[in-house]
């Protein structure tokens, strides 16, 4: 399959010329109205320039007494139409470079030949602009006019299109699979936890490196009942599986069933705060939050006071803030044992109830 490509390209031709005003009062008080000075004539694009400078402006301005009007004139003799674009400003000073010269309102246009050849620019800057302004220094200022004189377009071979990029399917991270399996085959497996009767080998490394618990406990001085045991107390088995699982492979314990996901949730929130597994608790509050009922807000904000979970707090809040969802959780012994334990806790939340009545 062939292809091929073409560029349409404007011939154009730039360039500018600087007029300074030397006198400025002078020629203010000295020209009559709708009188000009005239530029020295100057070459662009081929062409005889000159510019027009009426220093108390011109007809062609309704407020032409009280502002600056240049014209930009063909100072040559053409047989055919001259086609350019113009724009008036002032001239960069020392301090600033040469492409930033225009700072008032650019002026653009065209100017054609056969249109007589002139370009007005009847209300280049009011005098009172002028005279208040930095451009005007010693009683003189530079005024820059920028050509760019269009002679023709023509159409020229371009470079032939890029193929299209190739691309290699590059399939998913399976690192969490593969972490996976290395906790399944306890290849390199350099600890034992025991826990509630059962033992799980693991590598200290990986969970050094996600918890600073972990990581104090494995390689500092921990205490072992054996040689590369650690014996974990007040945690069920089942749980610490879940936690080593998230911990390898950063994901909810697949085999937790439906029903039962309340109460792992539940365990594991301890189990991430003891070990300061920060994702995996957050995970255990936003599933939590999801669960907060009439029956289950009383023993959800237990666990957020004493775990420090304040987002899980507030959202327990807000759920009790409700007199209706309050009298009934208030009906269930779990609230009980919350005002019995936590009397300061129950007191807050009357108080916000109250405050949002």
């Amino acid at each position: 399959m062939s292809s091929s490509a073409s560029v349409i390209v404007a011939d154009t031709v730039r360039g500018h010329h600087h007029l300074k005003i030397d006198g400025y009062s002078v020629t203010k008080f000295a020209l009559p109205r709708e009188s000009a000075l005239r530029s020295r004539p100057f070459s662009v694009g081929g062409h005889r320039w000159v510019i027009e400078y009426y220093p108390n402006g011109n007809l062609f301005s309704w407020s032409w007494m009280d502002h600056i009007s240049l014209h930009l004139a063909l100072d040559d003799v053409v047989a055919g139409k001259v086609t350019a674009q113009v724009q008036f400003g002032f001239k960069a000073g020392e301090e600033e470079e040469e492409e930033h010269a225009l700072f008032l309102e650019l002026k653009p246009g065209e100017v054609e030949a056969a249109r007589g050849g002139v370009w007005r620019c009847p209300q280049f800057v009011s005098k009172e602009t002028l005279e208040a302004s930095t451009h005007l220094k010693d009683d003189s200022f530079t005024i820059r006019c920028d050509i760019s004189v269009f002679n023709a377009f023509s159409a020229e071979e371009g470079p032939p299109p890029s193929p299209a990029p190739r691309s290699i399917p590059v399939p998913p991270s399976d690192l969490c699979q593969q972490l996976g399996d290395l906790l399944a085959a306890k290849k390199g497996a350099d600890v034992v936890f025991e826990v509630g009767g059962e033992t799980f080998s693991a590598h200290r490394w990986l969970l050094a490196a996600w918890s600073p618990v972990f990581s104090a406990e494995l390689f500092g001085s921990m205490r072992e009942s054996g040689p590369g045991v650690v014996r974990v107390a007040d945690m069920d088995a089942q749980v610490f599986k879940a936690l080593l699982r998230f911990v390898y492979t950063d994901s909810w314990p697949p085999e937790t069933a439906e029903g039962e996901e309340f109460a792992m949730a539940q365990h594991l929130l301890v189990a991430a705060d003891k070990y300061s597994l920060k994702r995996l608790k957050l995970i255990c509050e936003d599933k939590l939050c999801k669960n907060i009922a009439a029956g289950t807000a009383a023993s959800i904000l237990t666990l957020a006071e004493v775990h420090h979970c304040h987002e899980l707090k507030g959202a327990c809040f807000h759920f009790l803030s409700s007199p209706k969802n309050l009298t009934a959780a208030m009906a269930g012994d779990d609230f009980e044992n919350l005002r019995s334990s936590f009397p300061s806790l129950v007191k807050e939340l009357i108080a916000k109830c109250s405050a949002d009545a």
